[in-house]
């Protein structure tokens, strides 16, 4: 069964590729390539032993969308990473956000609602809770506005699948609401690849530790929490794509209970700033350059998730721990600079 990865090369989707390869699913990356590199086919052929096809393509042309469709007939399912995912970038550039996370969703949705029977996964966010009211955060915590055009395009994203989903009983679909991917795999043959400043903290710490960046800023240690940094549930990345795996596989078998599901996807335990950079110095044995800054607008004061749905019903859990992941991170971070 041919399995559609969109967004396939890059951090999470990759490693979701190399996990469904894994389990014996045929892959078919899209890609356009602008936040990814071609390379990572190889990576992901030396884990796995195979290569997945590989379409290069910008999914924002209808009609390259709907000529993908008639070539790849035999579709099982999609699992839909490729999105812009910068808030600043967001903020500054709202049209490319809304034509690419919200454009290229409908073309694919207007393909797979002619199908008789359509699995999709939605690659979506916790930033669709804001500042959560309660903690750890449930599914049925309240969406609260978006603080960006990203977030918003995730939030608007869940509607239209939903809407979709209320009036095509033939499409049934999943999103997955991640809090943070972290780590790189054990192999260390693929990992995180920003493109110029990382956006992300890990990213950030370990460019900082082998030299890269001078020195880590820390915006704030004025918030309400043990040591006043920001909190935030820190995912392994390989978790994370064993958790598309499940919940695709869930789809497949038709054990969902509706045609449109939601599901945290998180560790369940928050760690600050601090805590985050005490782990990296701990297996790097590097004393870190960092410095604290006024806080910056628009950060959340903690968002860890409530896993007990995942848990129960995707039969799925984190297995890795914070310390696991920096290693993984880190171990990339000194290979990719070789």
């Amino acid at each position: 069964m041919k399995i559609v990865v969109t967004g396939g090369l890059g951090f999470i989707g990759s490693h979701t590729v190399v996990e469904l390869q894994n389990e014996g699913f045929e892959v078919v990356i899209i890609d356009n390539l602008s936040n990814a590199d071609e390379k990572v086919l190889e990576g992901i052929e030396a884990i796995t032993g195979k290569k997945p096809i590989f379409e290069k393509m910008d999914l924002r042309d209808k009609s390259k969308v709907e000529a993908f469709f008639e070539k790849y007939n035999d579709i099982g399912g999609i699992i839909h990473f490729a999105a812009s995912k910068a808030v600043g970038e967001s903020v500054e550039k709202p049209l490319l956000y809304y034509e690419n996370n919200l454009g290229v969703l409908v073309y694919i949705l207007q393909e797979l609602v002619k199908k008789e029977r359509a699995s999709f996964i939605f690659s979506s966010s916790c930033t669709v809770y804001g500042q959560a009211d309660t903690m750890p955060i449930t599914e049925s915590a309240p969406v609260k506005p978006a603080e960006s055009p990203y977030g918003n395009t995730k939030q608007v994203g869940e509607e239209i699948i939903s809407d979709t989903c209320k009036v095509n009983s033939q499409l049934n679909a999943i999103a997955l609401r991640y809090f943070n991917p972290i780590g790189a795999h054990s192999s260390i043959k693929i990992g995180e690849l920003p493109i110029g400043v990382p956006q992300n903290l890990v990213p950030f710490i370990t460019q900082t530790g082998i030299g890269l960046r001078e020195q880590l800023s820390v915006f704030g240690d004025d918030y309400p929490t043990e040591d006043g940094t920001c909190v935030r549930d820190y995912i392994h990345v390989v978790d994370l794509a064993k958790a598309h795996v499940a919940a695709l596989q869930r789809l497949l078998d038709q054990k969902n209970d509706s045609n449109y599901e939601v599901f945290n996807l998180g560790t369940g335990k928050g760690s600050s700033v601090l805590e985050v950079i005490q782990s990296f110095e701990r297996v790097s044995g590097k004393k870190l350059n960092y410095k604290v800054v006024e806080r910056r607008p628009g950060d959340v004061v903690q968002a860890y998730a409530d896993t007990e749905k995942a848990n129960d019903v995707l039969g799925w859990k984190a297995k890795s721990s914070l310390d696991d992941s920096m290693k993984s991170a880190w171990d990339w971070e000194q290979k990719i600079r070789d």
